[in-house]
């Protein structure tokens, strides 16, 4: 079994965290990666819009994709959110990404959890690998005690993959994303730090 890692980095002043699993590398992203993010939002624009809003057509540009970028190295300078590239181990080929985003500290110590896979590696148990990595780096290197995620009634292969990783379904939470012309009922699952460790 390959041994999992935890690798904290500082190049120019900023922490890059990369986190090794048994077949993935995650790693969060740097300006240099807009070229390839905004080839994968092209890439599944209409296979995620089925359960995410359809962006307007600058969203899917290198420009759009940098601007984002910049935005999560910020945002992980402030240790608030924390974005990740999903790469096949010993490949530099972006296959998904997935992010700890909304970090709130005391009284709530809590996060969100989001992830997207490209098409062609669906069912492949990335998803469920990538999250799972995440969980642990959540927990053991952020502190967390709670992670949180939204996912529709209608997201089955999302639902597994949160199921899987012992996440519980608290609710549903009535009409709440507007998603391409309709407001959408969304499930609310959530792990805390005290299921992780049974």
């Amino acid at each position: 079994m390959v041994k999992k890692f935890f690798n904290l980095l500082h190049k120019k002043g900023d922490k890059l965290v990369k986190i090794e699993g048994d077949r993935l590398l995650l790693r969060t992203f740097v300006e240099s990666d807009a070229k390839s993010l905004a080839e994968l939002m092209r890439r599944n624009k209409f296979f995620w819009s089925v359960h995410e809003p359809l962006h307007e057509e600058e969203f899917y540009t290198e420009e759009a994709q940098f601007k984002k970028i910049l935005e999560s190295i910020h945002l992980l300078r402030a240790n608030r959110e924390f974005s990740f590239g999903i790469y096949p181990k010993g490949s530099n080929v972006l296959i998904g990404h997935i992010s700890l985003y909304a970090i709130k500290r005391l009284p709530y110590n809590s996060a969100f959890i989001g992830y997207s896979i490209d098409e062609r590696y669906t069912r492949k148990g990335i998803a469920t690998e990538a999250v799972n990595e995440v969980i642990k780096f959540a927990f053991r290197h952020v502190k967390l005690h709670r992670i949180e995620a939204y996912v529709s009634p209608k997201n089955e292969g999302s639902i597994k993959v949160l199921e899987k990783a012992h996440f519980v379904r608290e609710g549903l939470l009535r009409e709440l994303l507007y998603i391409n012309g309709s407001w959408e009922d969304h499930y609310l699952y959530s792990l805390l730090q005290d299921d992780f460790r049974k």
